[in-house]
């Protein structure tokens, strides 16, 4: 295996900035690396993709689509909830993430789009769903993952440790 170029089953450490329309809405400038587990859909699948084969050092500039980015926006990802679902002492805001799950326990997240005194509309869309990513990447190092991160299918961070 030739641990010199981004392949599935590598740890990749890089440096990002992620644009939409423009405007910078993430970046690693002013932190460590991200680093994950190429392979094991730990980032948007459009992304991993293009960085397959690249060098430690190497730079690219990587357009991804609503497809193989968050999803296309989806007009029917939207649900009204009566207010008296939600606990009285909670504000509700507009923007605001709640975790949801439904009778088989299944976990999404959610947007509070609108609001009336007796309706919550919730957008299960993600915030990304619909956007052109424009992200520029640097790959700054690979390495061999640990059987622990190979077995859990995601990178542990330093300090990161199951006992």
């Amino acid at each position: 295996m030739n641990k010199d170029t981004v392949q599935d089953g590598l740890v990749v450490s890089m440096e990002y900035t992620l644009s939409v329309d423009g405007e910078v809405l993430d970046s690693s400038q002013d932190a460590p690396p991200l680093q994950f587990l190429a392979g094991y859909d730990n980032i948007v699948p459009g992304l991993e993709r293009e960085m397959i084969g690249m060098k430690i050092g190497e730079s690219k500039n990587v357009v991804v689509s609503p497809s193989d980015g968050y999803g296309e926006f989806d007009e029917d990802a939207f649900m009204e909830v009566p207010r008296g679902d939600f606990p009285d002492d909670m504000e509700v805001e507009i923007g605001m993430e709640l975790g949801i799950s439904d009778e088989d326990g299944n976990h999404q997240m959610a947007f509070i789009e609108s609001f009336d005194e007796k309706t919550v509309r919730l957008d299960f869309n993600h915030p990304l769903a619909g956007a052109e990513l424009h992200f520029t990447i640097k790959v700054v190092d690979l390495r061999e993952p640990t059987s622990e991160e190979l077995e859990h299918g995601h990178v542990h961070e330093e300090g990161h440790h199951h006992d």
